[in-house]
């Protein structure tokens, strides 16, 4: 089995289609990884949360959530246990977010707050805190344990959120391509930098840092990908993307910050070695449409591919020659 020490621009050249889930009944809004378990979880338009050993390529689990419906949804740090966005019912008394657990089916604490729906939503790396942007234009801090919000943020615009790896530092897309970061420990005492996206006025729809914590991957509403220096703020490059009428895209690092990949209006995954001068190393058909779900698993040599009602799990061919184009994926 191939491992993540042995990523290389022949393997990420090989990824193919090896799982290919068709039975939602709802376009996929997001998608996550645990950091620690091989699993996997969805949410999507059918209001339907499903759970997947990735190890198998298994769906082990599926409910559903009439009354509030599955807009985000991420881990906790307990892999049976997830916090989702509610879609329906958001007022100042609405449920905006729940604790879950996935493996009775309960939820464990409501948390009231956000008045409009929430675009953005991750979890601390090494503490029970989490974090939600919102339409409503705030961001709000978030504890397990307690009901009550911990800390609230107004911005402009359509906010997102992200911890860096050791959860010391978290950063705010704003109106205007704005980057601020905050001192997670006294984030109330405002951002200590600021980073702005030059030439590029759209808003920012997601944003990760690389696990070596040296690099930010944003991406923008008109499908743009930008990788920025984390400490500096200096853009490193760009990529655009094809655009796409009524979808947006995600990218994703590689576990060992090497290699970029991204979903495109092309339909399309495209791929960039970073290592030094960024260079493109593949093209692969993503045969389900625009990826606007694209995560890489945090332990496998795997990534997850989510296009409007379809998921896709994606490894390695060891049978593709080296430097060979990939072959077909599954229909």
């Amino acid at each position: 089995m191939t491992t993540l020490s042995e990523l290389n621009d022949d393997i990420i050249r090989s990824m193919s289609v090896g799982a290919v889930f068709s039975d939602f009944g709802g376009k996929i809004n997001s998608l996550d990884f645990h950091r620690t378990a091989d699993v996997l979880v969805t949410s999507s338009d059918d209001d339907s949360i499903r759970f997947y050993d990735i190890t198998n390529a298994q769906l082990v689990k599926t409910t559903y959530h009439k009354n509030h419906g599955a807009d985000r949804v991420c881990f906790t740090h307990h892999p049976n246990s997830v916090i989702c966005s509610s879609k329906y019912n958001l007022d100042s008394n609405g449920e905006s977010l729940r604790y879950l657990s996935l493996y009775d089916n309960r939820c464990l604490r409501y948390f009231k707050g956000h008045t409009d729906r929430v675009v953005s939503l991750c979890m601390s790396p090494v503490n029970d805190c989490f974090m939600s942007g919102s339409l409503d234009h705030s961001v709000r801090m978030w504890d397990l344990r307690v009901n009550a919000c911990q800390g609230i943020l107004h911005l402009r615009g359509r906010p997102t959120v992200a911890y860096d790896q050791q959860g010391l530092v978290f950063a705010v897309a704003m109106e205007g391509g704005a980057i601020k970061l905050f001192d997670s420990r006294s984030y109330d005492k405002g951002p200590f930098d600021t980073f702005l996206v030059g030439g590029d006025t759209a808003e920012v729809c997601d944003i990760k840092f690389s696990n070596d914590g040296k690099s930010m991957l944003l991406t923008t509403t008109n499908n743009n990908v930008y990788l920025l220096d984390a400490y500096h703020g200096e853009k490193k490059c760009g990529f655009n993307m094809d655009s796409s009428a009524n979808a947006t895209i995600e990218a994703t690092f590689t576990p060992d910050g090497q290699y970029v990949l991204s979903g495109s209006g092309d339909g399309n995954i495209h791929a960039w070695n970073i290592s030094d001068e960024p260079n493109k190393v593949a093209s692969l058909d993503s045969h389900i449409g625009v990826a606007g779900c694209l995560r890489w698993a945090p332990r496998r040599v795997m990534f997850a591919a989510a296009a409007a009602s379809v998921l896709t799990f994606w490894i390695p061919d060891d049978d593709a020659e080296p430097g060979a184009p990939a072959p077909a994926p599954l229909p």
